[in-house]
């Protein structure tokens, strides 16, 4: 699939109310006509189209190169367009995970209704909403009316795009419209949680932007984790099966101390590789490699996250054939910034 031209529209800070506004119009005409429309959200970008089509979201599959039993997320602009989508009423638990982080970077699974495709769902029962928080995307939804498909705006595997310039480089001629909305704000997918088991504990599929600790505390009670890596058969969200979030170049994970990083760059130019360490700024003056990506403060692991694709992808421009990368504790963030570095190395 390509499109002759991939209209660019600027929606970033600095357009006026009514450049924003037909910006906005436009986009919902091409969701309306079944077409692709790429757009910032609080996250990363997102591919979107009309989520009731089966003909405008096999689009997607086809732009991204995307597997089709891997299931999508459909966003929503109100509760009201949730209803429709899901079957029985709200247990009481996802009303709580509502309240507290709607709209934001929380998806949540429920029960599918029979209005939601199969390709939405990839063939499960189920199905995974979440509000976006971002006002571009909110309105882009509005003025559609309808609830929108939306994975990341990348080719299926790479790093997810937080700058418009990452969704240009993926997908350029493959989408009616790009929408420039200037950097995205937490740099990592949203949380998952599965909540279609009722009153049983909700379990987190995928960590993210809302972290575990928080859950737990709105919820006064300890969360499941979903821990298998869904290589084989059906899960239930996106980033649990296939290769994801990885650069072409290779991605290998450093535990430790500097000295221990510093041992694994000798081995490898050693063995005639040239070298590219991501590490934190307290590092940058006792790492030596061919190439040093500075992910941050390591005491600002938010910071980190929101930059973490930006760097993943850098590197496949740089002349290296492997890139380490230093680790972070898996509490709060860090539990989301890890799932991202594993799934980058292929573990």
């Amino acid at each position: 699939m390509s499109y002759q031209q991939t209209d660019h529209l600027v929606v970033d800070n600095h357009v006026d109310e009514q450049t924003f506004q037909d910006c906005v119009e436009k986009a919902a005409r091409i969701l309306r006509a079944e077409e692709l429309v790429a757009f910032p959200t609080e996250t990363v970008y997102g591919l979107g189209a009309n989520g009731l089509s089966t003909r405008a979201v096999q689009k997607i599959f086809k732009a991204k190169g995307r597997p089709n039993d891997n299931p999508l997320i459909l966003h929503i602009g109100s509760m009201a367009q949730l209803y429709p989508l899901i079957r029985g009423s709200l247990s009481f638990h996802a009303e709580k995970l509502i309240e507290h982080f709607w709209p934001g970077p929380l998806t949540l699974i429920f029960p599918a209704s029979a209005r939601v495709p199969s390709v939405v769902t990839g063939g499960l029962e189920t199905v995974a909403v979440r509000m976006p928080a971002h006002r571009l995307a909110r309105e882009i939804i509005s003025k559609a009316g309808l609830p929108i498909a939306a994975p990341s705006a990348n080719r299926s595997g790479k790093p997810s795009p937080t700058r418009v310039e990452h969704v240009k480089e993926d997908l350029d001629g493959r989408v009616a419209a790009i929408m420039d909305g200037g950097s995205t704000g937490y740099g990592l997918e949203s949380t998952v949680v599965d909540v279609s088991g009722g009153e049983d504990s909700p379990r987190i599929l995928r960590p993210g932007g809302i972290t575990e600790e928080e859950m737990e505390e709105t919820l006064g009670l300890s969360m499941s984790v979903e821990r298998r890596d869904g290589t084989r058969g059906n899960v239930r969200a996106p980033g649990m099966k296939y290769r994801h979030y990885s650069p072409d170049t290779n991605v290998e994970l450093v535990d430790g101390s500097y000295v221990v990083m510093q041992a694994r760059i000798g081995e490898a130019k050693m063995e005639g590789k040239r070298v590219a360490a991501a590490i934190t700024s307290d590092r940058v003056d006792k790492i030596s490699a061919d190439e040093i990506l500075v992910l941050g403060d390591e005491t600002d692991l938010q910071a980190i996250s929101s930059h973490l694709y930006d760097h993943l992808r850098a590197v496949d421009k740089m002349d290296v054939d492997v890139l380490f990368v230093q680790t972070f504790t898996e509490t709060g963030i860090g539990k989301a910034i890890m799932n991202r570095l594993y799934k980058a190395a292929n573990r």
